[in-house]
């Protein structure tokens, strides 16, 4: 290349206009960003939810466990690829499981997949719960839980749909359930379960969903985090509806 096809203007300078132009400019678009921002804050903060419909709620819970006649119903919302859930199951899991045996607590889990693209597979939380649903609709309530709790545990190891099912089959879940699993029969169906689970969170939470979060009466439950003590307070002094 010439060095007169390098520049094809050698006179070309710079105008000052152009320099002052551009921060006019710049300044207008951050202005503009500024008021869109602002504005959406606003309206976040102005937005209003409606009530927790517990029909819904119990129309797209993952999994139904406990008597009908327990004095206690609690929605319980979960990501297997959520570390904190995780952490959630292992403190206070052996603790909801023995208040259903005793038939003291209904629990309603919610597994939900805002955490998919956090999987290498983009959809690990979507086939969780789409594994758990197949569970649901063909086995036991032991096998749930056992199912329930190996999928935590090999959450960071994004498993596939035949690992799934084979964790499953150890778990105890039939034939049905394994091809179910094995096939991804569920995924789509758990996806939409997933979204109306999770519009009743933000309803009952200003907007906000956050994995693991438990509700009361539609209401959120404090300190779920910090032990089982929760649940032994929650049975105490339940809310009122």
């Amino acid at each position: 290349m010439s060095k007169s096809s390098e520049r094809t203007n050698a006179k070309y300078e710079p105008q000052a206009t152009s320099s002052r132009m551009s921060y006019i400019l710049i300044g207008l678009g951050v202005l503009v960003v500024v008021v869109v921002v602002v504005g959406g804050y606003l309206w976040q903060s102005n937005k209003t939810y409606p009530p927790v419909e517990d029909k819904v709620l119990a129309q797209n819970a993952s999994f139904i466990v406990g008597e009908r006649t327990a004095p206690e119903t609690i929605d319980v919302f979960e990501d297997f690829n959520c570390p904190h859930c995780k952490e959630f199951e292992a403190s206070s899991g052996p603790a909801i499981q023995a208040k259903v045996t005793d038939g003291t607590v209904r629990v309603r889990y919610h597994m939900l997949n805002f955490l998919d693209s956090d999987s290498e597979s983009g959809d690990f939380s979507s086939r969780g719960a789409g594994a758990i649903l197949c569970v649901a609709r063909n086995d036991d309530r032991d096998a749930f839980w056992k199912l329930h709790s190996a999928l935590f545990a090999k959450s960071g190891d994004d498993p596939s749909n035949a690992e799934i099912a084979k964790l499953a089959a150890d778990a105890g879940a039939g034939p049905a359930s394994q091809k179910c699993i094995a096939d991804g029969a569920l995924v789509d169906e758990a996806r939409a379960m997933a979204d109306e689970s999770s519009t009743q969170l933000e309803n009952s939470n200003d907007g906000n969903v956050m994995t693991p979060s438990v509700l009361s009466a539609g209401s959120q439950v404090d300190g779920i985090m910090e032990g089982p003590a929760w649940l032994d307070d929650l049975i105490a002094n339940p809310p009122k509806s």
